[in-house]
């Protein structure tokens, strides 16, 4: 059985390998040491659970096969029963990543954020898919994680929180990686929006998709919020992207958006098809 485990490990390793080498990111030769960071806030929104808030997780560790992410909650457990959340079904021993304690007492203290059922946080992709790239990325590193489960929060509600979390960003020792995807186009997900002057569906669907990218790289959240109003973009993690871009704008910190890469699951060229986007952006200090 543990070999079994391994050779799943080593598996997906083999692939995280291959998918962040063909990101087309270079690496440096001349690159001889790291600064890296020693907490991570991973922000992805909910599917499947409703709530007006941010929530925060009640498990003790996320498990992926490649590196265990255990969130160290000790602040929490005089009042919370916590559980294990298991990121992909095989598991393996690995250098182990801590929750800030102080941070999430923080967080907790505001009383602004939930608690996720287990339930809802087993249920919930968007933060999971991510566990698996950041374990593989900062193996060795001993980096915190801060997950939060961004609902339908309101666009006062989006402000608020990104003033809360804004400080944050400001600390050089903190990372944030947020969840989302671009457009579901097709009848299954109720959006079939086709400006036809772009000329193919998926050309328009592009269209639409990078037009909202731009609007995220001027780190304006107002012309974003006005952007999905107008458009309905199907963005899944635009209450998260939302959260961001105004902890960007109220921090002292000076940060640009640049988006590197945009893929189509398919090309969609009749009405019958369907696609979902995704677009992959970074968040630079700006000097």
């Amino acid at each position: 059985m543990q070999s079994c485990l391994y050779c799943h490990a080593q598996k997906l390793a083999e692939e995280l390998d291959g998918w962040l080498s063909a990101s087309g990111l270079v690496k440096s030769a001349d690159v001889r040491g790291v600064i890296a960071p020693t907490r991570i806030f991973l922000l992805g929104p909910s599917h499947h659970y409703y709530t007006p808030k941010c929530a925060l997780s009640r498990a003790t560790v996320y498990k992926t096969p490649i590196g265990d992410l255990p969130i160290d909650l000790e602040g929490l457990e005089k009042h919370q029963q916590f559980d294990i959340i298991r990121a992909a079904e095989f598991q393996c021993s690995a250098h182990l990543h801590l929750l800030d304690q102080k941070v999430i007492e923080e967080l907790k203290a505001t009383g602004k954020f939930e608690l996720m059922d287990l339930q809802v946080d087993e249920a919930e992709h968007s933060m999971e898919m991510h566990l698996p790239y950041l374990a593989k990325v900062f193996y060795g590193y001993p980096v915190k994680v801060v997950p939060i489960l961004v609902g339908a929060v309101s666009a006062e509600n989006e402000a608020m929180y990104g003033r809360l979390l804004a400080k944050y960003v400001d600390d050089p020792n903190n990372f944030f990686s947020v969840s989302s995807d671009f457009c579901h186009w097709g009848s299954r997900f109720n959006f079939t929006l086709y400006d036809k002057k772009h000329g193919a569906i998926h050309k328009s669907i592009e269209a639409l998709d990078r037009m909202g990218m731009d609007i995220i790289e001027t780190g304006d959240p107002e012309a974003f919020k006005h952007y999905l109003s107008e458009y309905d973009n199907t963005i899944c993690g635009r209450h998260p992207i939302s959260v961001f871009l105004h902890m960007l704008k109220n921090s002292s910190t000076k940060m640009k958006i640049k988006f590197l890469r945009y893929e189509q699951s398919s090309q969609c060229k009749s009405m019958r098809d369907s696609s979902v986007s995704y677009a992959s952006a970074v968040s630079k200090v700006d000097p």
